[in-house]
């Protein structure tokens, strides 16, 4: 991407018919690190991989609790997934103190999608340079959902989202016939094997943190030892396996 005579502002159309600076807040999505979602009948989980800045630092928190019932996991700018989770809490908070009762997921989605909108049509801000996966179960089931900045959003059974997401997707695209019926574990497994291919560094309980969310369980996220018995069945095996074939080497 460059800059031209059509970027200067978010309310310029090209002759292309294109608005260059929502294209520039989605190409700041895809530089994130990657974020993967998938959904059975009961469960919805979430995985990501998370960076820091050097090996001095700590890792950056990209996924947070909206509400007992859902979550976000973030790509993108952090600061601005920041802004919209509180938005996001907010609005959870209004509507249980009218209606005394959780706010529907997909309600609450396209809310933050009008929100995202308006900042494509206002010359003085900019849109938020963020993507969200949605997570969460209300009274119609567990639901996966993705945000962008352009103020689109979509409903999946799995999707992955952030910079070389495509190996994510494309290992989903695998097994999604499969998740209808899954148990946690297995879904957690899929979600943390899906991001391998994701991620520029081997994957571990410290760089990967999951989130889950079911019909019967709240919002939980798994950081650090939490995540150590999932990991090890996600990506353990083939290390060992590894190890094994390594020995047998050796003996021969």
């Amino acid at each position: 991407m460059f800059r031209n005579d059509y970027d200067t502002d978010v309310t310029t159309f090209s002759p292309a018919g294109r608005i260059h600076q929502v294209e520039y807040a989605i190409a700041a999505v895809k530089q994130g690190s990657a974020c993967a979602a998938l959904k059975s009948d009961d469960y919805a989980v979430l995985a990501c991989v998370m960076r820091k800045e050097s090996d001095l630092g700590s890792h950056q928190e990209k996924l947070f609790k909206v509400d007992e019932h859902m979550g976000i996991g973030i790509s993108g700018l952090i600061a601005d997934g920041r802004v919209l989770c509180k938005y996001l809490r907010t609005e959870c908070l209004n509507h249980k103190f009218v209606f005394e009762t959780p706010m529907q997921v997909g309600r609450l989605v396209r809310k933050l999608s009008d929100k995202s909108q308006v900042f494509t049509q206002t010359s003085e801000k900019r849109p938020y340079g963020v993507g969200l996966l949605v997570i969460g179960c209300d009274k119609t089931g567990p639901h996966v959902y993705e945000t962008l900045p352009s103020g689109d959003y979509y409903e999946y059974i799995a999707q992955a989202m952030g910079k070389r997401s495509q190996s994510s997707r494309t290992n989903l695209e695998k097994y999604y016939k499969e998740f209808k019926d899954m148990e946690l574990g297995d879904l957690v497994k899929h979600a943390l094997q899906s991001l391998r291919g994701a991620s520029e560094e081997k994957l571990t309980k410290t760089n990967c943190a999951v989130a889950f969310v079911g019909k019967d369980r709240p919002f939980t996220i798994l950081t650090g030892d939490n995540l150590g018995p999932y990991m090890e069945l996600a990506v353990g095996g083939d290390d060992n396996n590894m190890d094994e074939s390594k020995k047998e080497e050796e003996a021969t």
